[in-house]
């Protein structure tokens, strides 16, 4: 299943709104999500499964990536 992951770069400072950054995974479960963000120093906020015509919208935008971890 592909994860789309609402972070933070730093975990160190305060979250901003404009400062939000979006990560595509591919992944078992959102355990495993963060598994392998684990050894990242981002304040993850937000994970979210993508199926069907949510996935369909994500990957017609020009941000999405899948990044391999």
């Amino acid at each position: 299943m592909i994860y789309k992951v609402l972070y933070q770069p730093s975990s160190d400072e305060v979250p901003v709104r404009e400062q939000t950054e979006i990560l595509y995974l591919e992944a078992g479960d959102v355990r495993d999500v963060r598994r392998k963000l684990a050894d990242k120093p981002y304040n993850v906020e937000f994970i979210q499964p993508l199926t069907g015509k949510f996935l369909e919208y994500e990957q017609k935008s020009a941000e999405f990536k899948l990044e391999k971890l």
